[in-house]
């Protein structure tokens, strides 16, 4: 067995949604026969039992990829993650398997791969595996890089809503939203909240100075600098104390309830680990809760009670302790619902006040606490108590909120009954905590679980409040950039920020923001991250689709321009136009199905079967306007686009709208058919996101196609009374389409200078040069710098070939080199003739002709 080759489809992907792990295996001659490797199912048996279900329920022929494939996604399950979805797909004409896996966690799912493979290696070599470890070890990581508990509680609420999120680290930093509507959390700490509010709450002293002088009942305490002066601070404010860091958090360092010398000094030494600030404070007696303040509201309660054990006459501490923390929602740090009790220093001397050691045996129904300390993070539980507190309280605990001025607040308070005010029963506001932790409210030990996951997105997107921006996704095999800059024109005539990724870059703005080829989820991921971005506008190729996905959840509109017959076929296992469009269909299949729109040209059958696949709403648009999908659209009453006497036409519910090709410069009125179809395409998506006429018709007329616009698309140059072009085109249909146009140019001579990509067909590559040899007089065939994997001249032999059986072709020359070609064909160009100069390398070709008509 062979891992060819791993993939992470992050993102909607030609699978499904799902996020998964994709793999391609080499497995030589056992693909078909696992029974055939001596020992083999008795080991994977042994090994993985859970895979005699699998043999039973299936009935179709059983290979090594379909084992591999299983036992990943059961051990996943087994450790605990999400997963239900698996494929196995052999690759044609190969040896070769391509399994796909879901994973909740990438990291996790990439494990299972690695570890599945050992288990089906062990198993063919009769050497042990440990499953168990496998499993606990992929247990141990997904608990790890899973969002914990609160972070997770406000992820589900977004979901809910229907918000998009993105996970910014490793840790618990993500973005809700995309560009200019966007919002981040910490934790369950907000992007309003500010660094000098938390510096306040951090600040214990501080933050009881200002409740103090708010008139919020608070602990006397102060300041002390040695074990010393923390036994002389309790003298003055009166035992029993509580020590603790002064800028601590999650209860570590805090000893409750001192009253001997001996006591306080260890406490201090205790708290002086955490922190080199340490405060002594009134002990305040009475229950220990947690109120929960969102943005001034009062959003959840609950009572902490310290961690404790219960004897059975029988077990001693140690022993009692292990058993609470076998339970499973009992975990290291915050990841779970509850956290495991540890017999630390702490726990040991607080045993030791009730007389006990942890090796003591605590008479039956007894119940001991194991430390004075609450908080969830060191093993206590809690109790929701949000129904029973008395206005007053809830009105201190939100104006200590404000005094500190933290949005998301934990406000920590002692008293003795929840019902009465405070200052009835001697009760305060011992702390106020940035960042809380949620999970107490959200499955309490006992009481009703509380929606403050929901409360926070509430906070952070009110009800009506849209967390989207229009995301416009374009493919297709040609016009792709110039429909992406069409449509950025409109929507920046509607006073719009927009960000486009294509192949020219990233575009904010108008501003560049990075070069060379940006068509794949990841710069599509950067402009969604972007703050300024009011409207994003993506290519979006087959390359990153295939990779990795979509760089977004789904789209507003999807654009699909054309499929073309050479384009990219023969890689990464997609060898037809049929294929290829299945790819393609992604940005389709992944349309906002209550109000996405696929724009879709009628004329390319493959595009046109797209419909079928579109959860929202279809546009078509076509340059026939007796097509059929055209006419039975319009019968419907649906919006359609077409051509029709010189006018692009909008139709929908019997009201037409229309523009002359004349004004539409980008058409070179009208003469230019694949860019009439950019035009309709771009019309379609700037009505689909609600753009009036008006604006999509300034968006086109003031449109200029040229090297600064859409650098390599169709940019005309006078050079010495010639008529130069220079194009990116790069597959038959990008020439036939330049013929097209070239046709109504009118010259005496036409030249071609043109290289070709070394990882297409050789029947594509010779079929660009057969179609332009009937229509060019001179040919200039050049090798550019890559190859791509041919050997030194092989493209330019095919090039050749191409050439054999042309109908106009008078010269062909061969130069090594794309300036020293375009030098040889500009060099005898004289006026009234035509030079078509396809260019591989756009920047530089397209620098090198304006120095050279600078010059002329």
């Amino acid at each position: 067995m062979k891992v060819l080759q791993i993939r992470a489809l992050r993102g909607p992907n030609i699978w499904g949604k799902l996020t998964a792990i994709e793999a391609v295996l080499a497995l030589a001659h056992y693909e078909n026969q696992p029974g055939n490797i001596p020992g083999f199912d008795t080991y994977l048996h042994e090994y993985f039992p859970d895979i005699a279900h699998f043999r039973s329920a299936d009935q179709q022929e059983i290979t090594l990829a379909h084992i591999l494939a299983f036992i990943m996604l059961k051990l996943q399950e087994q450790a605990g993650c999400p997963v239900s979805f698996s494929r196995t797909i052999k690759v044609a004409e190969t040896d070769n398997w391509r399994i796909v896996v879901e994973y909740a966690e990438e990291a996790v799912g990439r494990l299972a791969l690695e570890q599945s493979l050992a288990l089906c290696q062990a198993a063919a070599e009769a050497t042990p595996f440990d499953t168990h470890a496998a499993i606990r070890h992929l247990r141990e990581l997904y608990e790890d890089v899973r969002l914990g508990p609160s972070t997770h509680s406000i992820v589900q609420a977004a979901m809910r809503r229907k918000i998009p999120y993105r996970r910014l680290t490793d840790g618990s930093l993500v973005q809700f939203g995309w560009g200019s509507r966007q919002r981040r959390i910490q934790a369950s700490e907000s992007d309003q909240t500010s660094t000098i509010s938390e510096k306040i709450v951090q600040d214990k002293d501080l933050t009881k100075t200002l409740l103090h002088a708010a008139g919020i009942p608070v602990p006397a305490g102060r300041p002390v600098t040695s074990a010393e002066d923390a036994w002389a601070a309790a003298c003055e404010i009166g035992t029993p104390v509580v020590v603790k860091p002064q800028d601590g958090n999650h209860g570590r360092g805090i000893t409750a309830n001192l009253s001997g010398r001996a006591q306080i000094e260890a406490a201090y030494r205790a708290a002086a680990r955490e922190s080199s600030d340490v405060l002594v404070e009134r002990y305040i007696s009475g229950q220990d809760y947690r109120l929960l303040i969102i943005n001034g509201k009062l959003a959840a309660a609950a009572r902490r009670d310290p961690p404790h054990v219960v004897g059975d006459g029988i077990h001693n501490i140690t022993q009692l302790v292990a058993q609470i923390n076998s339970d499973p929602l009992r975990s290291e740090g915050h990841a779970n619902l509850l956290t495991k009790i540890h017999l630390d220093e702490i726990s040991i001397a607080h045993l030791a006040t009730q007389g006990l050691n942890i090796n003591s045996v605590p008479d039956k129904d007894k119940l001991i606490t194991l430390r004075d300390n609450a908080n969830l993070s060191t093993g206590g539980t809690a109790t929701d108590v949000t129904d029973e507190i008395h206005h007053d309280i809830a009105e201190c605990a939100v104006m200590a909120a404000r005094m500190t001025g933290i949005d998301i607040c934990g406000i920590d308070i002692i008293c003795r009954d929840l019902s009465r005010p405070l200052e009835e029963q001697g009760g305060a506001i011992i702390e106020v905590n940035a960042a809380p932790g949620l999970r107490m409210h959200l499955q309490p030990s006992y009481g009703k679980p509380r929606a403050v996951g929901e409360a926070v997105i509430d906070y952070l997107f009110a009800q009506n409040e849209e967390a989207r921006i229009p995301v416009i996704a374009v493919t297709g095999t040609n016009g792709k950039t110039t429909t992406v800059r069409l449509i950025a024109n409109m929507l920046e005539h509607n006073q719009m920020r927009v960000g486009i990724a294509c192949t020219d870059g990233v575009f904010v703005n108008g501003q560049c923001i990075d070069t060379g080829d940006c068509s794949g989820p990841k710069s599509a991921k950067n402009i969604l991250f972007h703050p300024d971005v009011d409207a994003a506008v993506l290519e979006t190729a087959r390359g990153g689709i295939l990779r990795e996905g979509l760089g977004f959840d789904y789209c507003d509109v999807a654009v699909v321009t054309n499929i073309g017959r050479g384009d990219h076929l023969g890689i990464a296992n997609i060898n037809t136009a049929a294929e290829l469009a299945s790819v393609k269909r992604t940005i389709v299949e992944n349309v906002n199905p209550e109000t996405g729109v696929a724009v879709l040209n009628a004329d390319d059958s493959l595009v046109l079967g797209m419909a079928n696949h579109c959860p929202g709403t279809v546009t078509f648009f076509s340059r026939n306007n007796r097509h059929p999908a055209i006419l039975e659209q319009r019968i419907q009453g649906k919006r359609v686009i077409y051509l029709e006497n010189r006018h692009i036409v909008v139709a929908e519910r019997g009201i037409e709208q229309k523009i002359p090709l004349s004004e539409i410069r980008l058409t070179k009125n009208g003469l230019i058919d694949f860019q009439i179809e950019n035009a309709m395409a771009a019309i379609g998506a700037g009505l689909a996101v609600g753009l009036d006429w008006s604006t999509i018709c300034a968006g086109l007329i003031n449109f200029v196609s040229d090297a600064q616009t859409v650098p390599g698309r169709f940019n005309l140059f006078n050079y010495r009374e010639a008529t130069l072009i220079a194009d990116y085109g790069h597959n038959p249909d990008a020439m036939e389409a330049l013929v097209c146009a070239i046709d109504h140019i009118p010259a005496k001579k036409r030249t071609v200078v043109i290289s070709a990509a070394g990882d297409r067909r050789n029947e594509d590559i010779r079929l660009q040069t057969q179609i332009l040899g009937d229509v060019f007089d001179e040919v200039v065939l050049f090798q550019d710098k890559c190859q791509r994997g041919r050997a030194d001249g092989e493209v330019l032999g095919l090039l050749r070939e191409g050439l054999e059986n042309a109908k106009r072709v008078r010269k062909v020359s061969e130069i090594r080199g794309e300036f020293k070609a375009i030098d040889a064909a500009l060099t005898n160009l004289e006026a009234g003739e035509l030079c078509l100069i396809l260019i591989d390398q756009v920047e530089q070709a397209l620098g090198y002709i304006h120095s050279r008509i600078a010059v002329a």
